[in-house]
């Protein structure tokens, strides 16, 4: 067994890779290195450490027992060594070339995404944001595999490792075809509970925010059809009878993009808050720090004058 004095740091960033990815090229591709040169790397940690650490399988590769017991002590180590320096680190967004990793729900990309990048691109031109899907199922493993440097949501109080800002409240309107029934006279929970529902879940749940208000109230909803991605919104509420109750900012851009009617919501929510996650190492680090402010910036921004939406909606 080596000494640490004849191990390259290198070498344990690559190890690290392959230990999270389980598999030579994706880890390859997560250090930016080709692939020879991360089987290079791993050929020479073998003859140091004398141990196979990843034997090939089908779909990739299987860590040898050293190598599971190597695995977090080795992602610490670096871990502590990246939170280090980039603590200490000078942020300058006008200057820097930094790629940033985020997790949105597909609602906090389609509301924070246009108006984030568009500061980015005057404030940070040089600076890169890359976006993946995270929800409430899979938000804490994507921190956890070092996929995202945060993650934006309707999501779950975290353990402690990790901190969460809790940004504004959603309220929910009613969207609907030009012409449909619901859009004309009082809009009651009755009433609203006549028609069917679209419902917007990307993790195929059933359940969403107004069920259980509406259960209480004495009329459960009826469900249309559940859809996984919000782009097939419109045009099937622009076909069907459906309505959909969703969160107002979203609603009000499907309202003006694609012509569809707006109403209130008869039914009283609990508080629906997107939140913003992200793992304590970070919290010293002056990029990733600035990113939050202008997030947490732009999610108060986002949400437009209530009393146009009042006023519009005839409910003042």
């Amino acid at each position: 067994m080596a000494d640490l004095s004849s191990l390259d740091l290198n070498l344990l960033r690559v190890f690290d890779a392959v230990a999270r990815e389980r598999h030579v090229t994706r880890a390859a591709q997560r250090l930016h290195l080709s692939q020879p040169a991360v089987s290079n790397a791993l050929t020479r940690l073998r003859a140091a450490l004398n141990d196979e650490l990843f034997l090939r399988r089908p779909g990739g590769v299987e860590p040898t027992e050293l190598a599971l017991s190597l695995a977090q002590p080795v992602a610490e180590v670096l871990d502590r060594l990246r939170e280090t320096l980039a603590s200490h680190a000078p942020f300058d967004p006008a200057s820097s070339d930094r790629v940033f990793t985020a997790g949105f729900s597909e609602y906090a990309e389609a509301v924070l995404a246009p108006p984030l990048l568009a500061h980015m691109a005057v404030e940070a031109p040089g600076c890169l944001l890359a976006i993946r899907h995270a929800d409430r199922i899979n938000a804490l493993e994507t921190l956890e595999q070092d996929e995202a440097q945060m993650v934006l949501g309707m999501l779950a109080e975290p353990p402690s490792l990790y901190t969460r800002l809790r940004l504004l409240p959603e309220a929910f309107l009613v969207l609907m075809r030009p012409g449909h029934p619901l859009a004309e006279g009082k809009m009651t929970v009755e009433r609203f509970s006549q028609w069917p529902h679209l419902l917007h879940s990307p993790n195929g749940s059933l359940d969403g925010a107004l069920d259980q208000p509406m259960r209480d109230a004495g009329f459960p909803r009826r469900l249309g059809a559940v859809v996984a991605h919000l782009s097939a919104v419109p045009a099937i509420l622009t076909r069907t009878d459906m309505v959909m109750a969703l969160s107002r900012r979203l609603a009000r851009q499907m309202a003006t993009a694609h012509g569809l009617e707006l109403r209130p919501c008869p039914v009283e929510t609990r508080h629906t808050r997107l939140s913003l996650i992200f793992h304590r190492r970070f919290e010293a680090d002056q990029g990733h720090a600035w990113l939050r402010r202008l997030i947490l910036s732009l999610a108060r921004d986002a949400t437009p004058a209530e009393e146009c939406d009042r006023v519009r909606l005839g409910i003042v």
